[in-house]
């Protein structure tokens, strides 16, 4: 399980670093407050994400299950790195739909390697 949470913490950074470079985000400070964000909302996602997985699969209830389990998880992380954004960012002049998209580019990607590795 770390190994997947590690993974998941370095790909993701790797996301939305860029995805925030590509946006026009280059102080430093900007950067370190995405990792940061970062660093405070994957982990509890990934852990729960995989904590309700098991929870559903014991009760025979996965496979579908996991899409609103997934959406809710990754709105709340959109909801925290809003807040977060507004809160400390002096650059990120929309912070609720830098988040939005960051997460879902970030997602995407990742949705797309698991697809494609396996």
């Amino acid at each position: 399980m770390a190994g997947i949470m590690a993974a998941s913490l370095l790909l993701t950074l790797l996301m939305e670093e860029g995805y925030a470079v590509l946006y026009g985000y280059r102080a430093r400070r900007e950067l370190i407050l995405v990792a940061l964000v970062n660093c405070l909302t994957n982990p509890p996602v990934v852990a729960l994400f995989y904590a309700a997985e098991s929870l559903l699969d014991a009760a025979g209830q996965s496979g579908l299950w996991m899409i609103p389990a997934t959406l809710l998880l990754e709105g709340l992380a959109v909801v925290v790195e809003w807040r977060c954004y507004r809160r400390f960012s002096a650059e990120i002049v929309r912070p609720f739909w830098f988040s939005l998209l960051a997460n879902v580019f970030s997602f995407g990607t990742g949705t797309l390697i698991n697809l494609l590795a396996g």
